[in-house]
C-alpha cells in the first residue's frame, strides 16, 4: 500500500496533539455502556411508554444525534413494528407551525440538550398530544426540562468538538430502550456482550492507524452502508468531513445505484459498511459492484467475498448492537486519518462544541 502524503495544513488548523482527545473519549465506549446497563431508569421510562402505547414514533435530533436516531427507526420499526418518522426543526423553531402529535411519542437526542430549536420542537409536540422523552447527555438541560421523561446518556463530559463516546451511547441507550420496551432474549445477550465486543475493536487500534492512511488525500470519499448500518455511514461522513477536512459524501448502498454510482471512478477512495443482518447479501453485491468501478476500498465489519475487512468486528449477537462496534472502529479510523492529514480533530476550525440552532 502506497503512504498517500499528508495535506498542508491551513493557517487556521492547530497541530493535532500526541494524544488527540477524541481518541481517548472513544475509548471509553466500554465504560459508557457499562454505566448504562447499571441504570434501573430505562426499565421505568420502557413501562411508562409502553403503557401510553404510541401509534407512531417521531424522532427529534440534529447532526451526530440524528444519525443515532436513523438506526434507531431501523430498530424501532423492526423490533417493535411501529411506524417511524423524523421532525423538522424548523417547522416549530422558525415557522412556528403547530403540529399534531397526538398518539406520538417523540424521542429527542442530544449530547447538550441547549439547542433552542429541538427544545421549542419537543415542548411543542408535548402540548400537541405526544408523549416526550429525552435522551440526552445533560440532564438538566432545557430539552430535558422540556420533555415528560429523560434517560441519560451516561457519556460523561465529552471535550472534544466531535461526538464519540456520546453518539455511540445514543446508539446503545436506543437499542437497550427497546430491549426494556419488549424484551428478547437475544437482543439481552448482545447488549451482555457488548462491552466485550467494542473492547475487542479498541485492540486493533494500530490497524485502524495503518487503514487510515487510505484516507488522508485530497479526493472526495464515499462513505456506505445499509439498513441499521445508513445511520453510521452517515456519522462516519460527517466525522471525516469535520476532524480531516475531507470531502466524504454518504449514501446508502440501495441509493447508490440511483445516480451517484456516476462518482465511482478509478481510484476513488471509499468507505465501506458490511453488516450481519438480513441486507448483508446486498451489500456484498454492492461491494463486488463498487470495486468493479476501480473504487479503494476500506473495509468496516464482516468480510465478503473477494475482500477481507480491514477492520474487522467481532459479531455482538444481534442487529439492533452490531452498528455501535462499526461505530466505534470507523471513529478510530478518522481519529488516525485526521492526525495524519496533519488536522487536530478535538478543535476543527469554525465548529464548536455545542451548535445552537434556531
Amino acid at each position: 500500500m502506497t503512504e498517500a502524503k499528508p495535506t498542508a495544513r491551513r493557517d487556521d488548523v492547530t497541530l493535532p496533539p500526541a494524544e488527540p482527545l477524541m481518541l481517548r473519549e472513544a475509548r471509553e465506549a466500554p465504560e459508557v455502556v457499562a454505566r448504562q446497563a447499571a441504570d434501573a431508569d430505562v426499565a421505568r421510562v420502557a413501562r411508562q411508554i409502553a403503557d401510553f402505547g404510541p401509534s407512531f414514533v417521531v424522532t427529534l435530533a440534529r447532526g451526530s444525534s440524528d444519525h443515532a436516531a436513523t438506526t434507531l427507526r431501523y430498530g424501532l420499526e423492526t423490533h417493535l413494528r411501529l411506524p417511524v418518522v423524523s421532525a423538522a426543526p424548523s417547522v416549530a423553531g422558525v415557522y412556528h407551525a403547530d403540529v399534531s402529535y397526538r398518539g406520538a411519542l417523540v424521542l429527542a437526542i442530544s449530547q447538550s440538550g441547549g439547542s433552542p430549536d429541538l427544545v421549542e420542537t419537543l415542548a411543542q409536540a408535548r402540548r400537541g398530544g405526544a408523549l416526550t422523552c429525552a435522551l440526552v447527555n445533560t440532564p438538566g438541560s432545557p430539552l430535558a426540562h422540556a420533555a415528560d421523561l429523560v434517560l441519560p446518556l451516561h457519556a460523561g463530559e465529552e471535550r472534544a468538538v466531535a461526538a464519540t463516546k456520546s453518539y455511540l451511547a445514543a446508539l446503545t441507550l436506543g437499542a437497550r430502550l427497546l430491549h426494556a420496551w419488549r424484551p428478547d432474549d437475544h437482543l439481552g445477550a448482545a447488549l451482555d456482550a457488548l462491552p466485550g465486543a467494542l473492547r475487542a475493536v479498541l485492540a486493533q487500534e494500530d490497524r485502524a492507524r495503518q487503514a487510515a492512511l487510505r484516507l488522508t488525500g485530497d479526493q472526495p470519499t464515499l462513505v456506505l452502508g445499509r439498513g441499521l448500518h445508513s445511520g453510521v455511514a452517515a456519522e462516519a461522513a460527517l466525522k471525516l468531513q469535520e476532524t480531516a477536512g475531507v470531502a466524504a459524501l454518504a449514501f446508502s448502498t440501495a441509493e447508490f445505484a440511483h445516480g451517484p454510482a456516476r462518482l465511482a471512478e478509478p481510484g476513488t477512495p471509499a468507505l465501506f459498511f458490511q453488516g450481519r443482518d438480513a441486507t448483508a447479501p446486498f451489500t456484498a453485491a454492492s461491494l463486488e459492484t463498487l470495486r468493479g468501478y476501480g473504487a479503494k476500498v476500506t473495509l468496516i465489519g464482516d468480510s465478503a467475498a473477494g475482500q477481507a475487512a480491514d477492520l474487522p468486528t467481532q459479531p455482538t449477537g444481534h442487529p439492533l448492537t452490531d452498528p455501535a462496534v462499526s461505530a466505534l472502529a470507523a471513529q478510530l479510523l478518522i481519529a488516525h486519518a485526521a492526525v495524519a492529514r496533519g488536522e487536530n480533530p478535538d478543535a476543527p476550525p469554525r465548529l464548536a462544541k455545542v451548535t445552537r440552532t434556531v
